[in-house]
């Protein structure tokens, strides 16, 4: 049995490094054609490593990020980012404290609005969402938040109840006991409690808003505001022209920060999925 056992971890991690070989290998090739020289590479070329005649270094990357103002566009996704993660992190985090604890009928049916949210496709709501953003002047990356902090309470708010359904109350309790009010209780112990699916849902929430083309590009002033998935798309040009080295380059500045941050945090995702699916 131990031999058969130690076969099968063999096996297993073949086939789970041929799909991380898999995963990555669009990245790589990305990465390999932002090195080479805009209109260098075809349909035929486009698979094949920078030559001498064929590699550009970092020319696509300078050339990138200074003509579409890729830093306004990094400035405007980080403030996006920023604000509404942790809009989405305090006010979900709350929510789902108060839902856990409150048990009652009313706070049962919020509970199922919030999680039925999750299910509703947002192609159909995009334009009423648009029209509603404009008339309460949501359209500006300083008030966007408030808009991707409804469309991001569904996941958050679920995680944190099947989180808090984990937590014994008698903590809290104590707490109260010691003179605590309900601020003080949560700030001081839920909150510190909560880290593990604080920081798998910040993640999960960073990558999605980090990325998102269509909210921003329906309700931002796209002269004005973009972030850097819409400068992304600014490298098409006329009758179909791209710029597809520079496009890369952008391509590859712009998963850095989300592949920082999934490495520094990765081991959090999974304990805070598993946490966060603990049944009351």
């Amino acid at each position: 049995m131990p031999k058969q056992k130690k076969m099968w971890d063999n096996v297993l991690t073949v086939i789970m490094s041929l799909l991380c070989l898999l995963w990555i290998y669009p990245i790589v090739l990305i990465l390999l054609n932002s090195l080479k020289k805009e209109g260098t590479f075809t349909t035929s070329t486009v698979f094949k490593l920078p030559t001498a005649e064929t590699f550009a270094g970092l020319s696509n990357y300078v050339y990138g990020v200074t003509k579409m103002g890729f830093l306004s566009s990094l400035g405007y996704s980080l403030v996006i980012t920023i604000s509404s993660v942790v809009l989405i992190l305090l006010c979900c985090s709350m929510t789902g404290w108060y839902l856990t604890r409150v048990n009652n009928k009313l706070s049962k049916f919020m509970n199922l609005l919030i999680v039925f949210s999750m299910v509703v496709p947002f192609q159909m709501v995009m334009f009423t969402l648009s029209k509603t953003a404009d008339q309460l002047k949501l359209n500006t990356p300083w008030n966007i938040c408030i808009i991707y902090l409804g469309f991001g309470a569904g996941l958050a708010v679920f995680m944190f109840t099947g989180f808090m359904k984990s937590v014994p109350m008698e903590i809290e309790e104590a707490a109260m006991i010691d003179g605590c009010n309900p601020i003080q209780i949560f700030f001081k112990i839920v909150f510190p409690i909560l880290k593990p699916t604080m920081i798998s849902t910040a993640i999960l929430e960073t990558m999605w808003v980090w990325n998102d083309y269509l909210l921003p590009t329906l309700v931002l002033d796209i002269k004005k505001y973009r972030t850097i998935p819409m400068a992304i798309q600014y490298f098409r040009g006329g009758y179909g022209r791209v710029e597809l080295a520079p496009m890369m380059a952008c391509i590859i500045i712009a998963i850095i920060p989300i592949i920082i941050l999934y490495a520094t945090c990765q081991k959090y995702i999974i304990e805070g999925v598993v946490a966060g699916a603990v049944k009351g």
